[in-house]
């Protein structure tokens, strides 16, 4: 336990020490909130406002309220994931410069090491995560307030489970990577095309019937969708309160995957979780078994 513990304070230290690293991990965030809300913004508030019934209006707070919903938790549903594959770069890093190896010729285990590139990113990328949750609230703050206390406790507890799922698929990938080329090959594959399977850049129901079908298997596209739940819900139900038609309001969520289908069947957010707790311990055990496969072969 003492090595265990040893190696994951190594390998925060190493990944906080390595400035490229840790500042490209924090500010990419910062940066796609502010690219989300110039570009996207637009985008999403003409499509809510061209959603409302003719001579209805709302107000501004109202609509900026939605938009900034639907940002933060694509903005969320991406990082959590492209994070954990920038904070485990270090993992890489090591085979690359002979780390590993000399790790591996000293007593400690190989399934501790693997462990303990799990646990540091996880660590790592939580607290890139978190800060970035932090600053999604004081955009939401800005441009409309709309969440309950429970709202943003849900919001955190969705931040760690695709954070959770994000290490997991990350070390799952990572393992196989032993070169820098391929590091940056696939941290440059998921950051842009991870935020498209997910439904975080383009909601999954503008796509083709088939391809949202397929998609419906991707954990990712449930992570997203609890994310968007928790952060629309309050505004949904100020919608209600002021005598928005609720089938309009129900509309809106549908269009913007809170309310996902497998095959036709609704998907219930208790049952979201339940997808997503099961992926990330499908994830690990995968982590697990390719660790044990190859130290065996080893």
């Amino acid at each position: 336990m003492n090595g265990l513990f040893s190696l994951i304070q190594r390998n925060c230290k190493l990944f906080f020490k390595d400035r490229g690293m840790f500042f490209t991990s924090l500010i990419t965030p910062a940066i796609l909130l502010v690219l989300y809300i110039t570009f996207l913004g637009k985008v999403y508030k003409d499509s809510f406002e061209s959603a409302m019934p003719k001579g209805f209006t709302l107000p501004d707070e109202l609509i900026n309220a939605c938009v900034g919903g639907e940002l933060v938790s694509s903005l969320l549903a991406v990082c959590c994931v492209t994070v954990a594959f920038c904070s485990n770069m270090l993992m890489v890093q090591d085979k690359v410069n002979g780390t590993r190896r000399d790790l591996t010729m000293s007593p400690v285990k190989k399934s501790t090491l693997a462990m303990s590139y799990y646990i540091s990113t996880l660590i790592s990328t939580l607290i890139v995560c978190l800060a970035t949750a932090g600053l999604c609230f004081i955009y939401l703050a800005n441009t409309g307030w709309y969440l309950s206390a429970e709202d943003v406790l849900c919001i955190i507890l969705d931040v760690i489970l695709l954070t959770l799922f994000g290490t997991a698929l990350s070390s799952v990938i990572n393992v196989f990577l032993s070169s820098q080329g391929q590091i940056s090959a696939v941290g440059t594959i998921m950051s842009a095309g991870y935020g498209f399977i997910c439904g975080a850049y383009m909601p999954i129901s503008n796509f083709s019937e088939g391809l949202q079908k397929v998609i419906s298997f991707l954990p990712g596209t449930y992570g997203t969708s609890l994310l968007r739940n928790h952060a629309l819900r309050g505004t949904f139900e100020e919608m209600k309160s002021q005598n928005v038609p609720e089938n309009l309001v129900d509309g809106i969520a549908e269009s913007i995957d809170c309310n996902p289908e497998f095959f036709g069947n609704s998907i219930e957010i208790g049952t979201m979780y339940i997808i997503m707790t099961v992926s990330v311990i499908l994830l690990i055990g995968i982590y697990i078994l390719i660790n044990a496969l190859h130290s065996k072969k080893s």
